[in-house]
C-alpha cells in the first residue's frame, strides 16, 4: 500500500516535472522567437535599437517576455505603418508609370501593390518618394505641354472653322475640355499624336492662307481691271485684308474656314467670265497704258498695227482671255524696264534741250536794241542772259556726254536709240555740224565786216566824213521771260521734238498716230539780216535744235 501511494506520488511529481519542463520549454521558445521577431522587425526597419528594450538577460522567463512585449507590438504597429506608406507609395508610382506609357487605361485604377516587408527601412522609402517626385515633375511638364498643344490646336481649328472638341479627342478622350487637368492622357502616344495634330493643323493653316492670298490677289487685279466701286470690293474685305497679313498675324475665327476660299473662288470665277465679255475695253485699257509708258519714255510704236492685231485676238475662235493679258502685262513689264534703261539718256535730252531754249532765247535777246532800256523787268531779262550764257557754254560738254552715254546704251542693248522715231546719235551728229556751220558763217561776217570797216576808212580818207543818216528804231520787243506755255515773244518754243516732223501724238480717243520720223532740215535759225546789223549785235548765239 506504502509503495503504491509512493508509486502514485513519484508519478505526480514526474507529470508536473515534465509540465514545468514543457512549459519552460515553451516559454523559452516564446522567448527565443520574440527576440528573433524583435531582431527582424529592426532589421526590416533599418532600426538598430528601439528605446524600451532592457539590456538585462536576467530574471525569470515570464520576465524577459514581459520586457520584450512591449517593444514588439511598438515595431509591429511601426512596420504596418510602414507598410502602407510603402503601398501608397509604389501604387502612385505605378500609376505614374502606366499613364506615361499608356498601358493604364482612361478610368483604370490599379490593385494595391505588393510591398517587400523585407526593406521597410526609411532610406528604401526615401528612394520610392524621389522616384515618385520625379515621376510627378514627368507628369507636370507633360501636362504642361498637352495644355499647351490643345491650346494650339483650339487656336487652329478656330481660325480654320473648324470642330474644336470633334478634332481633339481624336486623339484621345481625355482631352475635351470637360475632363480635369489631372486626368488629362499624358502618354507618350498622346503627345505624339497631339504634336503631329498640330503641325498638320499648321500646314493646313498655312496651305489655306497661300491659297486665300492668292485669291485675294486675284480678286484686287480683276477689280482694278474692271474699275469695280467699292460697294462691290467692301463685302469682301475680310479676304482681301489677308493681302497686308503675315501667317501668324491671322487670328480671327473662321478667317481661313473652307466656307470664305469658297466663296472667294465663287467670286474670282465670276469676274473671269465679266472680264472675258469685257475684253476688248481692258485690252484697250492695258494697251493705253503701255503706249503711256512708251509716250514717257519717248518711244515711237505703231498704235493701230498694235490695236488691230489685239481685236485680231479677240475675233479668233482659239481666243484665250488670259493669254492675252498675260502677254500684255509682260509687254507693260518689258516697256518699264526698257524706259528705265533709258531715263538717264532721258534727262540729259532734256537739259540739252534746255539749255537750246535758252540758247534761243539769248539770241533772240542779243539782237534787240532795246535791251539795255530801262524798262520795267530790264534787269531781270539782263539777269536771265547771265545765266544763260554760262549754261550756253556749257552745251558742248552736254552734247559729248549726251553722245558717249548714247553710244555705250546701244552697245549694250545692240539696237539704236531713238528719240520719238529719230536716233538720237544722228540728231546730235547733225546738231554739231550745224553749230560749227555757224561758227564758221559768224567768221565769215566778222571778215566781212573788217573789210567793210577798211573800205569806209579809205572812202573817209578820200572824200571827208559824211553823216550817215539815222539808224530806224527797232522794231522788236524786248525779250522777255518765257511764259509756262513755252513761247518766246509769242513764238512757240523750238524744242527739239517739235521740229521733228511726223512723230506720235494724241487723239481724242487716246490712240496715237505714229509715222516715221523725219530729222529737222535745220536745227539752226540762220539770222536773214544784213552783214551790219548782224556784226553790231554784242552777242551771237546758237539757235536750238
Amino acid at each position: 500500500m506504502l509503495l503504491q501511494i509512493e508509486q502514485e506520488c513519484f508519478d505526480v511529481y514526474r507529470r508536473n516535472v515534465n509540465q514545468a519542463s514543457s512549459s519552460r520549454a515553451r516559454l523559452l521558445e516564446q522567448l527565443a522567437h520574440s527576440k528573433s521577431e524583435l531582431t527582424r522587425l529592426l532589421s526590416s526597419l533599418g532600426e538598430l535599437s528601439i528605446a524600451g528594450i532592457p539590456d538585462k538577460t536576467t530574471g525569470t522567463i515570464k520576465e524577459q517576455l514581459a520586457a520584450i512585449s512591449p517593444s514588439l507590438e511598438l515595431l509591429c504597429k511601426k512596420r504596418e505603418s510602414r507598410v502602407k506608406e510603402f503601398a501608397d507609395v509604389q501604387r502612385q508610382i505605378q500609376t505614374l508609370r502606366g499613364e506615361i506609357t499608356g498601358n493604364l487605361q482612361f478610368g483604370e485604377h490599379l490593385e494595391t501593390p505588393l510591398v517587400n516587408e523585407d526593406d521597410l527601412s526609411v532610406k528604401k522609402l526615401n528612394e520610392f518618394l524621389f522616384e515618385l517626385q520625379a515621376l510627378q515633375k514627368e507628369k507636370s511638364n507633360r501636362i504642361h505641354n498637352i495644355l499647351e498643344s490643345v491650346s494650339s490646336v483650339h487656336d487652329l481649328c478656330s481660325v480654320l472653322g473648324m470642330d474644336f472638341v470633334g478634332t481633339v479627342t481624336e486623339v484621345h478622350p481625355s482631352l475635351d475640355d470637360s475632363v480635369g487637368v489631372q486626368s488629362k492622357s499624358i502618354s507618350d502616344e498622346t503627345l505624339s499624336k497631339l504634336s503631329k495634330m498640330v503641325i498638320g493643323l499648321q500646314e493646313e493653316k498655312s496651305n489655306r492662307f497661300s491659297k486665300i492670298q492668292a485669291l485675294a490677289s486675284q480678286l484686287s487685279d480683276l477689280w482694278n481691271l474692271m474699275d469695280a466701286p467699292m460697294e462691290e470690293r467692301q463685302p469682301f474685305h475680310h479676304i482681301t485684308c489677308n493681302l497686308s497679313l503675315t501667317l501668324d498675324e491671322v487670328t480671327v475665327p473662321g478667317a481661313l474656314a473652307l466656307d470664305v476660299i469658297e466663296q472667294a473662288q465663287l467670286e474670282v470665277e465670276r469676274l473671269d467670265q465679266l472680264k472675258a465679255s469685257r475684253m476688248k475695253d481692258i485690252a484697250f485699257k492695258k494697251q493705253i497704258e503701255l503706249e503711256d509708258i512708251y509716250a514717257r519714255a519717248h518711244i515711237a510704236i505703231d498704235s493701230s498695227a498694235a490695236r488691230d492685231r489685239i481685236m485680231s485676238i479677240i475675233e479668233s475662235s482659239s481666243f484665250e482671255p488670259s493669254e492675252l493679258l498675260a502677254d500684255m502685262e509682260n509687254r507693260i513689264l518689258e516697256a518699264n524696264e526698257e524706259a528705265l534703261s533709258r531715263k538717264d539718256i532721258l534727262e540729259r535730252v532734256d537739259r540739252w534741250m534746255s539749255a537750246c531754249e535758252e540758247e534761243s532765247w539769248l539770241e533772240d535777246y542779243s539782237r534787240d536794241d532795246n535791251r539795255y532800256s530801262a524798262t520795267r523787268g530790264a534787269h531781270l531779262n539782263l539777269k536771265r542772259a547771265e545765266k544763260a550764257r554760262g549754261l550756253v557754254n556749257k552745251i558742248p560738254a552736254i552734247v559729248d556726254t549726251l553722245t558717249t552715254k548714247t553710244r555705250a546704251w546701244e552697245q549694250e542693248h545692240g539696237w539704236p536709240f531713238t528719240y520719238d522715231g529719230v536716233h538720237l546719235l544722228a540728231m546730235l551728229d547733225e546738231y554739231k555740224n550745224l553749230r560749227q556751220e555757224k561758227e564758221e558763217e559768224r567768221r565769215r561776217l566778222r571778215d566781212q565786216k573788217k573789210i567793210n570797216d577798211q573800205l569806209a576808212a579809205q572812202q573817209e580818207n578820200l572824200f571827208g566824213s559824211k553823216p550817215s543818216p539815222a539808224r530806224p528804231q527797232s522794231s522788236r520787243k524786248v525779250a522777255g521771260a518765257r511764259t509756262n506755255g513755252g513761247t518766246v515773244n509769242g513764238t512757240p518754243v523750238r524744242r527739239l521734238s517739235a521740229l521733228q516732223s511726223g512723230g506720235r501724238t494724241a487723239n481724242r480717243d487716246g490712240r496715237r498716230d505714229v509715222s516715221r520720223p523725219v530729222a529737222p532740215v535745220n536745227y539752226v535759225a540762220i539770222a536773214k539780216e544784213d552783214a551790219a546789223s548782224q556784226a553790231s549785235s554784242n552777242h551771237t548765239g546758237f539757235s536750238t535744235p
